[in-house]
């Protein structure tokens, strides 16, 4: 098993953000993680990133409690841009490839250049869709075992996002898997493996995506549109 959350919980203060959360996540799948806003979505990746404890419960990644060791197997995307923005895109893979030694600088350079990004270019400089994309690259440029991505195309143009799609789907091997978290599910729906519904909290689903289509006769944003109907 590549991932296990086992009982987890975490408040904040009065609120509950994950409520005995229990998830396992198999090696070689992309696993749509869907919810409302406020459904606990970013808090869970947080948590298996280790950039959130949990507040009880467990969180294992390769059999190893959430730290150092699991961060080394673990390629974060966050919501939003934290790279520095004086910085050349250049200078961001160079940053990339001293902080993680899975970093395949050829990777990234080969995706910057198929999609038209200038290497010497500032991200000041840049559209917020295009430091997004950029984003992107560095994190699928790493060899990881588990890739987290939190809206990785919520802010990029409809023509990209084939594209980031299929650098998502080509730049992972067999006994890794991706979890993708999205609002656009119609955009993802066509490679994803697994879904796994989130709603105040609670986990509602977990099922692969031809379960879905054979028990419940409809698309993942069908079902998704029904089960949080308001």
């Amino acid at each position: 098993m590549l991932a296990e959350c086992k009982n987890l919980c975490k408040n904040y203060g009065s609120k509950i953000a994950l409520n005995n959360i229990n998830l396992n996540i198999e090696r070689g799948r992309i696993i749509g993680l869907l919810g409302p806003n406020g459904s606990g979505k970013t808090t869970l990746i947080k948590i298996l990133s280790g950039l959130l404890t949990a507040g009880s419960g467990e969180a294992l990644i390769s059999g190893k409690p959430i730290g150092v060791e699991t961060k080394k197997i673990v390629s974060y995307l966050p919501e939003r841009t934290y790279l520095s923005e004086w910085m050349t895109v250049k200078q961001t893979i160079n940053f990339f490839k001293d902080f993680y030694a899975d970093f395949s600088e050829e990777t990234a350079y080969g995706m910057l250049e198929r999609l038209n990004i200038n290497p010497g270019e500032r991200l000041r400089t840049m559209s917020k869709g295009t430091r997004e994309k950029v984003q992107l690259i560095l994190v699928m440029s790493r060899n990881a075992e588990l890739y987290l991505l939190d809206e990785p195309i919520g802010g990029v143009d409809p023509a990209a996002r084939d594209y980031i799609l299929k650098t998502i789907i080509s730049n992972y091997n067999e006994n890794a898997s991706v979890i993708i978290s999205t609002h656009l599910i119609t955009d993802v729906e066509n490679i994803l493996d697994e879904v796994v519904f989130l709603k105040y909290g609670c986990l509602m689903l977990h099922e692969t995506v031809d379960e879905i289509r054979e028990k419940h006769g409809k698309s993942v944003d069908a079902l998704f549109r029904e089960v949080f109907a308001c």
